[in-house]
């Protein structure tokens, strides 16, 4: 079967939340070879999704959002998914006609959820509406007003509103206010402030702190000395590994203890993680795609034979750090005693761990067209990502715990 690139996007509640994730794909070869047959395109993602890689492993417990071609929604193809765990997507270039409505009408009628992607409302549309569940409207295709209109139209039917392509806080609040029920888009990743404001002092210290702990010559005395310092930390590292996830044969009371027992790589990895997710004014998902990022870098190094796979995981984490500190990059660089290497990396996507970092952001965006990472072939890569994500998965849910 040729190499299918599966990845995802998600799809957050009026309370950021993530309640799906919209399934990125594309079909072809390792040059890039555009997709010139939709149904088989389509054919190939299903397989893989539900038959070789699983839909769990993609999405965990949440619902995927999956496009579909005329063919598959006129053909019943669609029979194959779980109702519960898909939403149907009828794409906007497919032609409207009787045939059509007739198979949506049959789909929704058999439990599945409908939704009409990037839509932009006609009269002739009415009927298609009517039948839909969830209406996504590209937020950067209309003009405010435009969106305004959108939004009243479309809420006198029963459906949900779902803004996509929303790429700024602020796009994200204005359709909030507009009454739109889902978000999808960027803007979870963008800096909230204006590029040139400072980092904010509370976070200063934290920032320090983690650069300083992903330092690969940072000393096991050290290491004790700065984790100490901060009691709150102390204690959930400590419940951490006395943990399920660790199931050691006894109980770890001293930080000391736990550094001798599971060494200063793990520790220094699961005290960034735990230092990161303690900012709860801050989307659980953001912290997961650090994760993802991290664990991705950090697998693409290891495929190609480096030694130094925690900086590439450090690469990755600290590319959402702009997002995380509500600054930009460019000003959380300035704070942090980093490499060369890794500023280069992280402000320009420069070097080994540039190319990686490009590689695992094109991944995410779904921008397979300038998805590489030179010495690595494309089912490496995808490898790598969904590795990333069952890690990142189960390792948020351990911090959670």
């Amino acid at each position: 079967m040729p190499e299918v690139f599966v990845g995802r996007q998600p799809i957050y509640t009026r309370q950021l939340d993530v309640c799906a994730y919209e399934l990125l794909f594309r079909s072809g070869d390792t040059n890039r070879a555009q997709v010139t047959n939709g149904n088989q395109a389509t054919s190939q993602v299903i397989l893989n999704t539900f038959m070789e890689i699983g839909l769990d492993n993609i999405v965990g417990k949440k619902r995927a959002f999956i496009n579909l071609t005329r063919d598959f929604l006129l053909q019943e193809y669609s029979a194959v998914f779980p109702a519960k765990r898909v939403v149907l997507e009828v794409l906007e270039d497919i032609p409207v006609d009787a045939a059509l409505l007739a198979a949506v009408r049959r789909l929704s009628g058999q439990g599945y959820t409908i939704a009409l992607d990037d839509f932009v409302y006609h009269e002739r549309l009415r009927p298609l509406v009517e039948v839909a569940d969830i209406v996504k409207v590209d937020v950067l295709a209309l003009d405010r007003k435009t969106l305004c209109e959108h939004s009243v139209l479309l809420q006198q039917h029963n459906v949900r509103l779902l803004a996509e392509k929303v790429e700024t806080r602020e796009v994200f609040k204005f359709c909030k206010a507009l009454g739109f029920d889902y978000f999808q888009g960027y803007f979870f990743c963008k800096p909230e402030v204006i590029k040139g404001q400072r980092v904010p002092a509370n976070r200063l210290a934290t920032l320090q702190l983690l650069a300083r702990l992903r330092d690969p010559n940072v000393e096991f005395r050290e290491l004790e000395t700065l984790i100490s310092r901060d009691v709150a930390l102390s204690y959930k590292l400590l419940r951490l590994i006395n943990s399920a996830f660790y199931s050691l044969p006894k109980k770890v009371d001293s930080l000391r203890q736990a550094l001798s027992l599971l060494g200063t790589k793990f520790l220094t990895t699961w005290v960034s993680l735990l230092i990161l997710a303690g900012f709860d004014d801050k989307p659980l998902e953001l912290m997961v795609t650090a994760m993802v990022r991290a664990k991705m870098c950090e697998l693409l190094a290891q495929a190609l034979g480096r030694s130094d796979t925690d900086t590439f995981f450090t690469v990755g984490l600290f590319s959402a750090l702009d997002a995380l500190m509500d600054s930009s990059m460019e000003d959380i660089l300035k704070s942090l005693p980093l490499s060369d290497d890794l500023t280069a990396a992280l402000l320009r996507h420069e070097g080994r761990l540039g190319s990686a970092l490009a590689c695992v952001l094109a991944y995410e965006r779904g921008d397979w067209q300038t998805v590489a990472c030179p010495g690595l072939d494309d089912a490496a890569i995808t490898d790598a990502y969904l590795h990333a994500i069952t890690w990142a998965t189960k390792t948020s849910a351990t911090l959670r715990g």
